[in-house]
């Protein structure tokens, strides 16, 4: 066999260490802004090795430090770790072939027939005898992404794969590439029928015993399980731990192909030693070399545009742990639990980067720090050219897919902006209201992208509450300057001032606003933007929007509808909690209904299904806050912030923020108790103490309660809040401030009197549905995006 290596550059003989310290830097930094809890990172080159631990792999209910030695539920690393070698040991000897159909070995794959709603009119059931075992392993075979657990629930293995084996195709085979669990539900399966062996008990036999990988296995896990990473805690099992986290494999009693295997750092390098040993360690063949080679070239056609080997991913929108340096020549696979390995043949280099980063909940993406991480260790073995990372195509997927990078590219408006080329703003002087949340899609600020575009005249900034790098926590922000471009900053979060003067605006053309908002009303950045068109539409000034998604999605509209006297910079218009709009849109809505007579221009993004959040997207996430750090965060901020004024802890001064709340004279098990018989749909409520270091009750012991997000699609913010507040006012009436503090936020009376009174919550509802659903029908001629 001849490995086919296209090195870029002449490669280091060994690893440059003073390169490689960059790589502790951005872990840290991804630990320090909550992406992950810790981190165990392995790289092993021409066989030197660098191996270190990072932050914690338990920080809650206790914390426990992350070690090398940790294991980690690998999720669909289970198909490249398990099911593909499995099924290629098979075919080795003689006891499968690729080519043959599926229904060879499983007779009741004929059975299933087309899904209903298939795009492909030309899909037939008859296809199903076209399927074979090659379109499983390289994900042409036709089938959907998942088993729809929320169709049917199920129990036990054998009626999993009895799903898997009857699902409906979506298309005809080796048409399409779709990433799918299902391949591998039925490849499991194959290597049963076909050794008599479960999938578990053969990759013991064949490969992890031989290649002593002591602390890989399926479940039971026995003496290992005190060292696993635990990932979130899920509604009927708590946190799981030591449990496989993937739902359908979970419900198949752990053992499945496309994920459930558990495995360490140590015991993977051993794998991916034999892999890049052409199949054998030291005098022992574990596979044959031709079958090694086989497996990581490209077996799919070139139309479809991405490369995928067998069960390898190569070079596809979903290979991003290559990072910007490494060739495309390589192979490796990614997990859902925050997982990935990548491999270069060339430099004899292999990238292993095990992270839990769903514990203890779901809502942050490691695609970031995949991409940084390939990328240092590309430079520390010599790479220096960039490569891109393949384009993003619109290939159906898992959710495990999605939330590791998304379909369709979505472009939000500095990204459009920036690709047409800053066309629209041409022979103008700038003033642009921005802070660290502009970026585009490669991270780089909106205020760099101006400042240095050619024909691009930026004069000022301005920035909002927080400051321009957003890390302030201040009653009034001064005035300052961009050390990068010398530009003044002009601060529009003063006591005294919140909106441009005349002044700050004279001699400019345009202003142009580029925040990213996170979909609530009382979130000051709309406030910033609507006050500052009022300015722009009294000077004569153009107003331009870079619009942005909503991060936590646009389809829901939840909550009362602003009313009464109080603090309009927390409720600038009257729209609900939770509006479910851009600020591109809202900037529409705000100049129509407000009567604010500016000219107006949003750049629309580009790409983006409403029902999808941040990410889901492939956006980069930003702090736009300081105790807003993640998509979690965010999408809890609109029910959780409604009591921030009131005499309870909302988690600042803890690393979660929003995530959990308490004080000194809550009891955390009988506040658990009592919100439990709320109902809260999405969410699982926790006890918990902690002691916050700043803000209200700082230094102090706090009992309370801790949100677990279990059912992103069925969480409403305001239903959580309204449970917090009916249950502190049930059970402590003379000392939970609601009736003081409680409207603060919540700017309607009505509600608070229906809070104070203790009525049902079908009743407090009944008290803003009308005017919500009358807000439903005044938003529609300002949607940029359409909404089912």
């Amino acid at each position: 066999m001849v490995w086919v290596l296209l090195s870029v550059c002449p490669l280091s003989e060994a690893l440059d260490l003073s390169k490689l310290e960059k790589v502790n830097q951005v872990i840290l930094t991804a630990i320090e802004e909550g992406k992950i809890p810790g981190a165990v990172l392995w790289v092993e080159s021409k066989g030197e090795v660098f191996q270190k631990a990072y932050g914690n792999r338990m920080i809650w209910p206790d914390e426990e430090q992350m070690t090398v030695e940790t294991v980690f539920d690998v999720a669909s690393l289970t198909k490249v770790l398990a099911a593909t070698p499995a099924i290629l040991l098979l075919a080795e000897e003689g006891l499968l072939d690729l080519a043959d159909p599926v229904s060879h070995y499983l007779p009741e794959f004929l059975e299933g027939g087309v899904r209903e709603g298939s795009e492909d009119e030309a899909v037939t059931e008859a296809h199903r005898e076209a399927v074979t075992v090659h379109h499983l392993l390289t994900h042409q075979s036709g089938l959907p992404p998942s088993l729809y657990l929320g169709e049917k629930d199920f129990w036990g293995y054998h009626e999993g794969v009895k799903r898997a084996a009857t699902i409906g195709l979506l298309e005809r085979p080796g048409t399409r590439f779709r990433y799918s669990d299902v391949n591998f539900v039925l490849l499991g399966e194959i290597v049963r029928r076909v050794s008599e062996q479960r999938l578990d008990a053969f990759v013991d036999e064949h490969f992890f015993g031989p290649l002593n990988m002591r602390d890989t296995g399926f479940l039971p896990l026995g003496p290992i399980e005190e060292r696993v990473a635990p990932t979130t805690a899920i509604t009927g099992f708590g946190l799981i731990r030591g449990e496989v986290h993937d739902p359908t494999a979970r419900r198949m009693q752990g053992v499945s192909g496309h994920a459930g295997l558990f495995s360490t750092a140590k015991d993977m390098a051993l794998m991916m030693r034999m892999l890049m040993n052409r199949g054998t360690v030291g005098d022992r063949m574990i596979l044959k070399a031709e079958t090694v080679s086989e497996a990581t070239r490209n077996q799919l056609p070139a139309e479809l545009g991405i490369e995928r080997g067998l069960g390898w991913d190569i070079s596809s929108p979903y290979a991003y742990q290559r990072g910007e340096k490494f060739p495309k020549e390589g192979f490796g696979h990614t997990g859902w639990t925050g997982t990935s390995i990548w491999v270069d043949p060339a430099s004899e280099t292999f990238v292993i980067l095990l992270t839990n980063r769903n514990h203890p909940a779901e809502g942050t993406s490691v695609k970031p720090l995949r991409i940084e991480v390939g990328t240092i260790v590309a430079e520390a073995v010599g790479y220096t050219k960039l490569i891109p990372l393949a384009e993003e195509l619109n290939c159906p997927t898992t959710s495990e897919q999605v939330a590791a990078g998304g379909n369709e590219e979505v472009l939000n408006g500095i990204d459009v902006l920036e690709r047409d080329g800053f066309s629209e703003l041409a022979g103008m002087k700038i003033g642009l209201i921005t802070n660290q949340t502009g970026i585009n899609r490669q991270r780089r600020s909106t205020i760099d992208l101006l400042a240095s575009a050619s024909g691009v005249d930026l004069v000022t900034l301005f920035s909002p509450e927080h400051g321009i790098r957003g890390v302030l926590e201040e009653d009034s922000v001064d005035d300052d300057t961009d050390a990068a471009t010398g530009l003044p900053i002009y601060s529009l979060y003063q006591s005294e001032n919140r909106k441009p003067t005349r002044k700050q605006l004279e001699g400019l053309d345009l202003l142009i606003f580029d925040i990213q908002d996170i979909g609530c009303r009382f979130y000051t950045y709309i406030s910033t933007m609507g006050l500052a068109m009022e300015a722009a539409a009294d000077a004569k000034v153009k107003f331009i929007v870079l619009d942005r998604i909503n991060p936590i999605g646009g389809q829901v509209v939840d909550g009362p509808i602003r009313s009464g006297e109080g603090n309009d910079f927390v409720a600038f218009h009257d729209i609900p909690v939770q509006h479910g709009m851009t600020v591109g849109e809202l900037a529409r809505l705000f100049r129509a209904e407000r009567q604010i007579e500016v000219e107006l221009q949003v750049i629309p993004v580009e790409g983006w299904d409403p029902s999808k959040r941040l990410d889901d997207s492939g956006l980069p996430w930003i702090n736009p806050s300081p105790n807003i750090r993640s998509v979690t965060e965010a999408m809890l901020y609109p029910g959780v912030g409604l009591i921030e004024f009131t005499n309870v802890s909302v988690g600042r001064g803890t690393i979660t923020p929003f995530e959990q709340i308490g004080a000194p004279w809550i009891h955390e098990g009988r506040l658990v108790a009592r919100l439990r018989k709320e109902n809260v749909p999405g969410i699982l409520f926790l006890p918990t103490r902690f002691t916050p270091n700043a803000s209200v009750f700082d230094g102090e012991d706090c009992g309370g309660v801790r949100f677990l997000i279990t059912d992103r699609d069925k969480l409403r913010p305001m239903e959580l809040g309204l449970a917090l507040m009916r249950s502190l006012h049930d059970l402590h009436p003379d000392t939970f401030t609601l009736a003081e503090k409680g409207n603060v936020l919540l700017r309607h009376e009505k509600t608070l009197k229906a809070l104070l009174d203790q009525d049902s919550k079908k009743k407090i509802r009944q008290g803003w549905n009308p005017e919500t659903d009358r807000f439903l029908k005044r938003r529609e001629a300002f949607l940029l995006y359409p909404r089912n």
